[in-house]
């Protein structure tokens, strides 16, 4: 059978936007047999699935309620999966991404030279990108390098492709966004990532997700810190457990530097937190060893069911 493409569009209440977003996307690519579309109504309360039917949308799933962008993304998913999806193509329902550049985005995967694709917008000449928000991207940047050990020049892009593969990996635990944790997990699972550059259309809406930029920054770093202790809890533990114990280490030498001068008796209070910080050093190394078995053991789960999908799932 040839390789079949569907775009998925998470979509709430985008009746505003959504005609536009439509109406670019491509009936047919070259590489592929079939491009279907898959739309994810979050709970819309307006005309947003009546006018996906009215485009010819062949895919729509819903939610009886608003569950948040990354339940969708990880139903959408699911949907593309079951539909026998080759390639899961991503994009927004404000129609913020250029779908002419669907080519550039895909290309890597049919090519085999990368299992997840990110779509790099020029953030740089984005107008609704302040100064502020310019540099809190390159801090995400980055931090997400240090935690996942790949470099994605435009980490919150939502305009992104998976390979089939991929796709079957996708397991999200945050309930706020998919854009950070699918890279975490992309990275831990040995999968291959690249970035292309795109383009993007005028902004038609402001951004629901980033409604308030302190709440956005401290949710997406929550996202990323608790993903990296799933996928990488040896690590985190044994970067915290080593804070405490050079801390212990560090205020010990103090009280031996006072006790050894003949002063060492009003300081016992040095003594004690010495103990204690070294004591949580050394249980928190516990933990880590303990959450990194736990991973291993998660890992094997995960490979047997991604072998029962290769096993029964559509091709």
């Amino acid at each position: 059978m040839g390789k079949k493409l569907i775009i998925q569009i998470p979509c709430f209440n985008e009746e505003g936007t959504l005609p536009d977003t439509l109406r670019s996307l491509p009936r047919a690519l070259d590489g592929f047999d079939a491009v279907e579309w898959l739309v994810i109504d979050d709970g819309s309360t307006d005309r947003t699935v009546e006018i996906a039917r009215e485009f010819g949308v062949q895919h729509v799933v819903r939610h009886n309620r608003n569950r948040g962008l990354a339940r969708a993304f990880s139903t959408g998913i699911e949907a593309a999966l079951g539909a026998g999806a080759d390639v899961i193509v991503n994009t927004d329902g404000d129609n913020q991404y250029n779908a002419a550049d669907i080519p550039a985005l895909v290309a890597p995967i049919l090519a085999e030279k990368a299992d997840v694709v990110i779509g790099t917008r020029p953030v740089g000449s984005m107008g609704n990108y302040t100064f502020l928000k310019r540099a809190l991207h390159r801090v995400g940047r980055v931090l997400l390098r240090f935690l996942s050990g790949v470099d994605i020049a435009d980490p919150p892009s939502g305009f992104r492709a998976f390979s089939r593969e991929a796709a079957q990996r996708v397991n999200l635990f945050s309930g706020y966004t998919y854009t950070l944790e699918t890279i975490l997990q992309a990275g831990a699972g040995g999968l291959t990532l690249c970035s292309v550059p795109i383009r993007v259309n005028r902004q038609m809406r402001d951004s629901r997700l980033i409604r308030n930029l302190p709440h956005y920054v401290l949710s997406a770093a929550a996202t990323a810190l608790r993903t990296a202790v799933i996928y990488h809890p040896g690590s985190v533990f044994l970067f915290v457990s080593a804070l405490f114990m050079v801390s212990g280490f560090g205020i010990g030498l103090r009280f031996m530097f006072f006790y050894l001068s003949g002063s060492g008796g009003g300081h016992v209070q040095s003594l004690i937190l010495c103990a204690l910080l070294i004591s949580l050093g050394a249980l928190l190394l516990v933990v880590g060893v303990l959450a990194d078995l736990i991973a291993v053991n998660r890992k094997l789960l995960q490979s047997i069911h991604r072998q029962l999908q290769v096993r029964g799932g559509p091709k």
